[in-house]
């Protein structure tokens, strides 16, 4: 749910309107160091923070949050124009103001986008497999293209192009999506292996965890010493926002490949989980300095 610019927040520079020294050390610039394309940090304002303060901002309010990521005001502009004009943004003139506002669409778009990256599943797994086979003409790539990516997001894996599995029910987010009147053909099944070996080989032929657990290291490697000195000496001001919105930032790949799969299903050291749960701590750890100074932006 994003492209365009960027500019960053990079350890050792003090530009960024955040006073003192920063938390960030520089052997985390790879952590907090990479840039925020614009049109991410504004579904970011919107998703984690504008939703909850009557869901629309003002054009200036925007540009001043922005302007933390050295963003400048006129790319502000060409950024909310075209985010206007692809239809996810509305805006409406309160006096001599702009105020802008998502679309029901984009607000669909985050609220799912949400529910993948804060929730894991917990409950017990049944030892039942979710199977998809699908038929798309061949003329309709594209819906086909469209089609797998979707499977991914829900959290299944291919065991074949036109074969998918989930251990978890998705029916009613797949009925929804493709309730039949268009090119796709969906046949879902629910099904069981013989035993756990057959499990474990269907995992392996599905996913790749080795990939997957090797970037979820590299993770926790990043932040767990940014976290630590985040406990020690939690950062004020526009530091907290930043730090906090390049934490979603680098964490909200993982939902887009990680099938959230039982623990009967993973590796005893899997580290996916401990990732979830540093996430999820430093996420509310930073919360309220986060907030008080978008509070205080918007206020102005």
């Amino acid at each position: 749910m994003a492209k365009v610019l960027d500019g960053s927040v990079l350890p050792g520079r003090r530009d960024d309107g955040v006073k003192g020294d920063s938390v960030v050390e520089d052997g985390d610039a790879d952590a907090v160091g990479a840039t925020i394309k614009p049109r991410s940090l504004v579904f970011d304002l919107f998703g984690d923070y504008l939703r909850y303060r009557g869901g629309e901002v003002r054009l200036r309010h925007l540009s001043t949050l922005l302007g933390f990521f050295d963003i400048p005001e006129s790319t502000v502009r060409v950024v909310v124009g075209r985010l206007r004009r692809d239809g996810w943004l509305v805006s409406r003139r309160e006096g001599r103001e702009t105020v802008y506002a998502l679309t029901d669409a984009a607000w669909r778009l985050l609220d799912e986008g949400r529910d993948r990256i804060f929730r894991r599943a917990d409950e017990a797994w049944s030892g039942e497999w979710q199977m998809i086979i699908y038929s798309v003409p061949e003329t309709e790539r594209a819906v086909r293209d469209q089609l797998r990516k979707r499977l991914a997001w829900w959290g299944f894996g291919s065991l074949s192009p036109s074969v998918w599995i989930s251990p978890h029910d998705r029916a009613a987010a797949i009925s929804e999506a493709f309730p039949g009147d268009g090119p796709v053909r969906l046949d879902v099944f629910r099904s069981r292996s013989d035993n756990g070996t057959s499990d474990a080989e269907l995992v392996g032929r599905a996913w790749d965890l080795d990939e997957l657990g090797r970037d979820y290291r590299a993770w926790l490697q990043r932040w767990e010493p940014v976290v630590r000195r985040c406990r020690r000496e939690p950062p004020q001001g526009a530091e907290a926002l930043v730090l906090r919105m390049r934490l979603v930032r680098d964490y909200r790949g993982f939902p887009f490949r990680d099938p959230d799969l039982p623990a009967e299903l993973v590796p005893d050291d899997w580290p996916g989980r401990r990732a979830f749960e540093l996430f999820i701590d430093a996420h509310d750890l930073l919360k309220a300095s986060a907030e008080a100074v978008l509070g205080a932006v918007l206020a102005d």
